[in-house]
Formats: structure tokens, sequence, C-alpha cells
């Protein structure tokens, strides 16, 4: 399937880096941010690949910015766009335009705790384990088709950045595995 990924982020990168330090990272062809600052920039110079910066506070409207981050996107022909990180809901015209070819990773077990703060909410719910997943993207917010998840304990003494941390661990490892199976499965 994917030949040409580009990949989207919002923060540091570091499940950027763990595809560019892969197999995989030759595939990667840009990436793709909503911020000047972000770490993931800075990663992908360092490794020769396009970058590009769609940063909302520079659109009039929403409208506006989503049309611009399809263009964006769409000028890398990608065949895979991976969500690693990128903290936006992502247009219906975006998703459309790259339906069954788009997925994101998030740090929880979906359907359990969607949205921005899976971690904390875990934590706050109580629950012994938490987890990571990875899931096409669909209209709604982490409601896409589950691929793949991968389980983590939640120790006693665990606070949101210990147990983040081992979360990323896992959904590094589980992200690679996905992009990898996707690749294989149509050649």
């Amino acid at each position: 399937m994917a030949r040409r990924i580009i990949v989207l982020a919002s923060g540091s990168g570091t499940l950027l880096q763990s595809l560019l330090d892969s197999s995989l990272g030759p595939l990667v062809v840009a990436v793709g941010t909503d911020r000047g600052a972000a770490g993931a920039l800075v990663r992908a110079a360092s490794h020769g690949i396009e970058t590009f910066i769609v940063d909302p506070a520079e659109f009039s409207s929403r409208t506006d910015w989503d049309v611009a981050l399809l263009a964006a996107a769409t000028a890398h022909d990608p065949d895979l766009v991976v969500s690693a990180g990128f903290m936006r809901i992502l247009a219906p015209e975006f998703i459309a335009q790259f339906t069954g070819r788009i997925i994101n990773t998030h740090p929880a077990l979906l359907p359990d705790f969607p949205g921005a703060h899976a971690v904390r909410d875990a934590l706050v719910a109580g629950v012994t384990e938490t987890g990571c997943t990875v899931h096409y993207i669909d209209a709604g917010v982490d409601t896409g088709p589950i691929i793949a998840q991968r389980r983590v304990a939640i120790l006693p003494d665990d606070d949101e950045a210990t147990l983040h941390e081992r979360i990323k661990v896992a959904e590094r490892e589980l992200l690679l595995k996905v992009i990898t199976e996707l690749i294989g499965a149509d050649g």
C-alpha cells in the first residue's frame, strides 16, 4: 500500500523519529505541522525530509486552514498519511481525500478515553490498564476503525508523565508494526 508516507505532527516528533530510525524512514517524503516550533520539523530536517507548516493563526477562518492543509498534504502525493501527535481535527474533505489511507495513533485503548486528555482521563477513571491504539481516521474524534492496540499497565505510583512515557514506547512499536503490515498487505 504505502510507498510515500507523510507524517502530521504537532509536537516533539518522537513517533516520527521512530519511523525515521526504522526501515520505513526512506518512505517518509514529508512532515507537516500546525506550528513552526514543532520539534518534528527539526527531526525531519535532520533527515533531509521536506516539511510544511500550516499554522491556523495565519488563516482568517477554519475553512481556509482546512483548504491549505489539504493542498499541502496532497502536493506530496502520499499513499499513507500518518497523524502522529497531530493535535487538530481534520476536515471532512481531508478525510475524504485520504479515506482508507490515513491513520492515527492514540494513547488509550479506544473506544475508552478518546480526545486530547486520554492519559489523564485513564488515571482519573482509576482503571488498572490503558494502552495505545492505531486506527483509521474517520469523521469522529478517535472513532475510526481500530487497526491494532497494545495494553500498558497503570502502576500504583504512575502520574500522567510517567504513564504517558510508557505508553509512548508501546505506541512507537505499534505504529511501526502497523505500517509495516499495511505495506506488506499490498506488496
